[in-house]
C-alpha cells in the first residue's frame, strides 16, 4: 500500500509540475480511505481523434483524468456535462457509469491522463447497456 501511494504522490506531482497553467493550490485534492494489498494504480495517456467518443461504460475504480491537451466532454450518469480544457480535471467514482467521453473537437486530437485506483485483476472498464 504505501508503494502504491507514494506512486500516486510522484505522478500528482509530476503532472502538477508539468501543468500547461499556473495553478494557485492543487489540482485535486481527495482523500484516499485504507487502501487493501488487492489495490493497484494504473495510469494511462489515451489519444483521442477528432470526434471521437466512447460508449457508456463503467470502470469499477477510482478514475481520476487530467486533460494534457485539446478539449474533452465528460459525463457521468446523472451528472452534469463537462467540457474540460487544459489542465482541467473529472473524476468518477466506482459506482458511476461514464455516459459520455468524448472528443470536443471535430478537427483537433485531444489527449488524457488517466489515473484509475482499482482492484487487481479487475478489467479497467465494461459497457454497460445505454
Amino acid at each position: 500500500m504505501i508503494k502504491l501511494l507514494r506512486a500516486l504522490a510522484a505522478l500528482t506531482l509530476f503532472v502538477s509540475a508539468n501543468s500547461l497553467h499556473a495553478a494557485d493550490g492543487p489540482l485535486l485534492n481527495f482523500p484516499l480511505p485504507e487502501l487493501g494489498d488487492d489495490k493497484e494504480i494504473l495510469v494511462l495517456e489515451i489519444t483521442l481523434e477528432p470526434g471521437q467518443s466512447s460508449p457508456p461504460h463503467r470502470h469499477n475504480a477510482h478514475v481520476f483524468v487530467y486533460v494534457l491537451e485539446g478539449l474533452v466532454n465528460m459525463q457521468v450518469a446523472g451528472g452534469e456535462l463537462q467540457t474540460l480544457s487544459p489542465g482541467e480535471m473529472f473524476y468518477e467514482n466506482p459506482d458511476d457509469i461514464h455516459a459520455v467521453s468524448a472528443n470536443a473537437s471535430d478537427t483537433d486530437p485531444a489527449r488524457i491522463l488517466v489515473h484509475l485506483i482499482k482492484t487487481v485483476g479487475v478489467p479497467v472498464s465494461e459497457q454497460v447497456a445505454q
